[in-house]
């Protein structure tokens, strides 16, 4: 599959953020519910006077209720269209969408660019207080309680067992067709100064539910309901643990999205959409 841009276009990068509370998703949905996609597509067919609605892709769907400080997308656009609207196109955007999303940056991609394809890393962080008296208020968006006291190192010494690649069924929700194989190549609590707990959650890509259901499986060893090898053993059993909760979605946000030099971008565009298996694994999983 290749990504060359069709003749007569020009594909165009787009830099992001957005609060998710009010919004059902990133992706469009039937029923006009608001999605961060339509919203962002709509703005672009009113401020370029477009009677068509050119489709964005996404480096990552992030679902109801999950925030984006750093998501990317593209949008392939006509040639006249970018020329006459690329200089205030960026300032028309922020007139017209809704406070609770922003595009930072619009800019010509470099050949062989694909927002979703050619990244190879996600970063996300989790935020979580385990304050006994709440969240403050001012963060109460961004910020889940957790109504019991946390041990910061016993969640990382359980997180070690799930860095590197392993197929992930147990943490995900699967699809028919995809794979749950990942690399997972930062899972790192923090404790900040103000007292809540960081997760940083890195991989080359996620599955449904993956950062909200590891996650869910590190409170329950930090708060000592299980013990620290079972995250471990969660994973290595490979099927779906009821046992996993999949924490609520508000104090998830995607930070950043990583791309490799202009250059090896169509490269990592082609690999990304192989379908993997692990080392001595038969067929597909």
């Amino acid at each position: 599959m290749s990504d060359d841009v069709q003749d007569g276009f020009v594909r165009v990068r787009l830099d992001l953020s957005y609060e998710g509370r009010d919004f059902s998703g990133w992706a469009k949905q039937p029923g006009g519910r608001r999605t961060v996609q339509g919203e962002i597509e709509a703005a672009l067919r009113t401020v370029t006077r477009s009677t068509e609605t050119y489709e964005l892709t996404v480096a990552g769907r992030t679902d109801s209720g999950v925030h984006a400080r750093g998501q990317v997308a593209h949008v392939d656009l006509p040639v006249e269209l970018w020329a006459e609207h690329r200089d205030k196109l960026l300032r028309r955007l922020a007139g017209r969408l809704s406070h609770d999303v922003r595009v930072w940056k619009v800019e010509e991609a470099p050949s062989g660019f694909n927002a979703r394809f050619s990244a190879i890393w996600r970063r996300y962080a989790y935020r979580v207080t385990d304050n006994p008296g709440g969240v403050d208020p001012l963060l109460r968006g961004h910020v889940l309680w957790h109504d019991w006291a946390l041990d910061m190192d016993a969640m990382n010494e359980a997180a070690t067992a799930l860095i590197g690649e392993h197929d992930f069924a147990a943490y995900c929700k699967k699809r028919e067709g995809a794979t749950t194989i990942r690399t997972l190549q930062v899972l790192r609590w923090e404790r900040r100064d103000d007292g809540i707990l960081e997760a940083t959650v890195k991989a080359d890509a996620f599955c449904h539910n993956m950062v909200r259901s590891l996650v869910g499986a590190m409170l329950f060893v930090g708060d000592g309901h299980r013990p620290v090898d079972w995250p471990g053993k969660v994973l290595a059993a490979g099927v779906r643990d009821s046992a996993v909760h999949v924490v609520r979605p508000h104090g998830l946000t995607l930070e950043e999205v990583g791309y490799p030099e202009d250059a090896l971008l169509a490269a990592r565009s082609k690999e990304a959409r192989n379908k993997r298996s692990l080392p001595g694994s038969v067929g597909c999983c």
